[in-house]
């Protein structure tokens, strides 16, 4: 590891606002907090309700990805929605993929028109990422035979460069990653690829209310892509060198991470029926294949599972990151701890993650610290991809509560329902999205589903407690700063988190990283190790802030509301 640089000291009035109900108490319990549904009230207006029967069902009830992404820099994060449906909605309309753009007062105001968004297809997934660096999020949705990258000119407006980019193809894209596998500072992308499959010609599904039961396994998977960004707005399609295109999964959720610590970034795949692939990057180029031996392919009996959904934490502390996978009805959730040797031990019984979702079918997943204690919390959302499941297995239903798994500091505790009774209503779930949308610190969600409206929760009372949340500015790394491992200690506290590509099912969360401090009291110190080497440390003192790291600068003030070019 190369000597830090950019020491700086960050005092109490240096960035952001202290938001919350109160002044913060240190020293007593904080009560839980409750999650409400502000989506009405917020002017989220975008809704599906109708999608397609018969063969093209089974694509379209896959769908519902979208996330959050603050498109004009105003320091606010903004919501864009994947429209997953070619099917007219009961005013005749034919849904498109949807931007609203965070007004700062609790309200979002529809710009899809004016940002030349206004699109229809059968999309899945977003992912979020400046690939051209500079300093402008842009746009990729994948989809069914059909995907788009928007280039986001930066004043207001995005450009269709799908073409242009040679991100072109017709294969079923799902969820999808920016991430820097070649460490030459900017982002490129791996695209997860579903089933190989021809929804008009003929299924291996049984026909149940006009609506396709399907065993996944009877299906041929599609290889995934992995695109190098060339520069000049251009990718290549390099899965054949990079040892990709001959393995055959069911992609469903991705996530890009350095899982083994040797400085680049690996790759997790959540396969639906196949086993998941752990390709790890042996820093040449290319990718080799892990998953079995590394004991995530597959679950203890030896089989595959359906899985959906993914994210990754440091859950014990050891440095290493453990992994969350959701699963399909009847299998229950995975939780990968990661061991010395390179392996993991699915912990998920022990860990109280396996009992609740073993009737349920998991998507997108997410860990936060919805109360800022400093133990780390995972979301879940469920639902069933077949609508009258409870036909076939009675007893099991389409519309699955959402879980939200307490982390207790010995295990985990389901206790959406202590949370309001918003969290815990029932919902066909897929995408799942994290983002402090209201700048409080505290975690807010975006649950994505199918044929039903999205929902935004609003945190209230999560920020009762200290927390400090960490924006990556790269310079010599790739500017989203995407492979970068952040560590804060406070109080005599260490907590470590990454800056992941990809994660959950189809969705894009806030790239910020938000640590809960607890009762922590003095100075905060804050190291970034980003993916060029180059280590950054910053001494804050402990208050409730965003600050913002540049690379090989230290810090730079950029108060909530400001810029942040």
């Amino acid at each position: 590891m190369r000597p830090a640089v950019g020491l700086m000291i960050v005092g109490l009035g240096a960035l952001g606002m202290v938001h919350g109900d109160g002044p913060e108490t240190v020293g007593t319990a904080s009560p839980k907090p409750v999650y409400a549904d502000v989506t009405q009230s917020a002017g989220l207006s975008w809704a599906i309700e109708r999608f397609a029967d018969g063969g093209m069902n089974l694509v379209e009830t896959m769908g519902g990805g979208g996330g959050f992404v603050d498109y004009d820099q105003d320091g606010r994060l903004d919501v864009f929605f994947v429209s997953y449906t070619l099917t007219p909605q009961a005013d005749g309309r034919v849904p498109t993929d949807a931007l609203f753009r965070n007004n700062g007062d609790g309200s979002f105001t529809d710009v899809t028109a004016r940002a030349n968004l206004a699109r229809p297809m059968r999309g899945m997934g977003l992912a979020v990422g400046d690939y051209d660096n500079d300093g402008w999020p842009d746009l990729y949705v994948s989809g069914f035979r059909e995907h788009r990258l928007y280039r986001n000119h930066g004043d207001g407006t995005f450009a269709d460069v799908t073409a242009a980019a040679g991100l072109g193809g017709s294969s079923w894209g799902t969820s999808a990653a920016f991430f820097d596998p070649d460490g030459d500072g900017d982002l490129d992308l791996f695209v997860g690829h579903y089933l190989d499959v021809d929804p008009e010609g003929a299924l291996p599904c049984q026909m149940v209310a006009g609506r396709p039961f399907c065993d996944i396994a009877r299906f041929r998977g599609s290889p995934s892509v992995l695109y190098r960004n060339e520069g000049g707005g251009r990718f290549t399609d390099v899965s054949a060198a990079a040892g990709l295109a001959r393995l055959e999964g069911k992609a469903l959720g991705v996530l890009a991470a350095d899982l083994d610590g040797d400085g680049h970034s690996d790759l997790f795949v959540a396969n639906d029926t196949n086993p998941n692939f752990l390709l790890k990057n042996r820093g040449d180029g290319t990718f080799v294949e892990r998953g079995l031996e590394a004991d995530v392919a597959f679950d203890q009996a030896g089989r595959s599972r359906g899985a959906m959904g993914v994210d990754a934490h440091d859950h014990d502390g050891d440095g290493r990151l453990d992994l969350f996978v959701t699963n399909f009805t009847h299998q229950g959730s995975s939780f990968f701890v990661a061991e010395r040797d390179g392996r993991y031990r699915d912990a998920a019984r022990e860990a109280g993650l396996s009992e609740a979702s073993l009737p349920m079918s998991g998507f997108g997943a997410r860990f936060l610290d919805e109360d800022n204690d400093g133990l780390v919390d995972l979301a879940v959302v469920n639902g069933h991809p077949f609508e009258p499941v409870a036909a076939v297995w009675p007893g099991i239903a389409y519309a699955e509560p959402v879980f939200l798994y307490e982390n207790t500091g010995r295990g985990f505790r389901e206790a959406a329902r202590e949370r309001g009774p918003d969290l815990a209503r029932p919902m066909v779930g897929r995408g799942l999205a994290t983002g402090d949308f209201d700048d409080d610190g505290d975690p807010d969600l975006l649950l994505l589903g199918v044929g039903e409206r999205p929902r935004l929760l609003r945190n209230d009372g999560g920020n009762r407690q200290r927390w400090l949340g960490v924006r990556l500015v790269g310079a010599r790394s790739n500017r989203d700063g995407v492979g970068a491992r952040v560590a804060v200690t406070a109080g005599g506290r260490s907590a470590t988190k990454v800056r992941a590509g990809g994660t959950s099912y189809a969705s894009a969360s806030d790239p910020r990283l938000l640590f809960g401090l607890g009762e922590a009291v003095g100075p905060a110190r804050v190291e970034v190790s980003w993916p060029s080497g180059l280590v950054d440390v910053v001494i804050a003192v402990v208050g409730s802030r965003y600050i913002t790291v540049r690379e090989g600068l230290g810090t730079a003030a950029a108060p909530v509301g400001d810029a942040k070019r």
